[in-house]
């Protein structure tokens, strides 16, 4: 049975055609989920995917996180559910408290779009199997409010846990704490960060990589050996 991943859509989300896109391309199915709707339709795993939902209004993130379809995304998650935030998704997964940590403006107060390098630090979640740890890739980054801060104790069991998922290599592009670019859980389910493996699928189009496809060839391994 061919997986299906949802993927939702808020006003202003940007690229959740992308994405579903990657997720064809990965061999899975890919759901449209709106954002008013509660109803997941019985999908394997969910995208929150980027853009400026709401238009970032009070903070980024922070409405979408009251949005129906939220209610039931937080509640399987908590139950196991695999889910994906990337870029405004990632941010909208720290307003849910799906992970830990808020995300604020850009240090240097600009948006930023570059080709950026990561590090893998961690190849045991239900996103990124198919990495080594240790690896080095390169991602597509867009973000204003990209800089991902944490208190003390916060980012003391991040690094203990191993969860921190990936890290900035070379040049922090926006001032994140521990040069982190994304994160997971503690059960390795739920997984954000803000540059968008969306973009880095297919040689001929985006970054002209495709190191972003084993997130989503990733999950379809975790779905099959479920």
């Amino acid at each position: 049975m061919t997986a299906r991943i949802g993927v939702v859509t808020f006003p202003g989300s940007l690229d959740d055609r992308d994405t579903q896109r990657a997720i064809r391309l990965a061999g899975a199915e890919p759901v449209a989920l709106w954002h008013k709707d509660k109803d997941l339709k019985q999908v394997d795993a969910v995208v929150l995917p980027g853009g400026f939902s709401y238009g970032d209004y009070l903070r980024a993130g922070a409405i979408s996180r009251f949005s129906p379809v939220m209610e039931s995304v937080i509640e399987q998650a908590k139950s196991g559910l695999p889910v994906l935030g990337i870029c405004n998704g990632f941010q909208i997964l720290t307003e849910a408290h799906l992970l830990p940590g808020a995300m604020l403006g850009n240090n240097h107060l600009h948006f930023i779009c570059r080709d950026q390098k990561l590090r893998v630090e961690n190849a045991d979640t239900a996103w990124t199997a198919d990495y080594e740890a240790g690896q080095e890739i390169h991602i597509p980054l867009k973000n204003m409010d990209g800089r991902y801060v944490a208190d003390q104790h916060t980012l003391d069991e991040l690094e203990a846990e191993g969860r921190v998922a990936f890290r900035y290599v070379d040049f922090n592009p926006n001032g994140s704490l521990n040069d982190i670019a994304g994160i997971t859980n503690a059960a390795g389910n739920v997984v954000g960060l803000m540059p968008h493996p969306e973009h880095a699928v297919e040689p001929l189009i985006g970054s002209g990589r495709t190191d972003g496809l084993p997130f989503f060839t990733s999950i379809l391994k975790k779905l099959v050996n479920a």
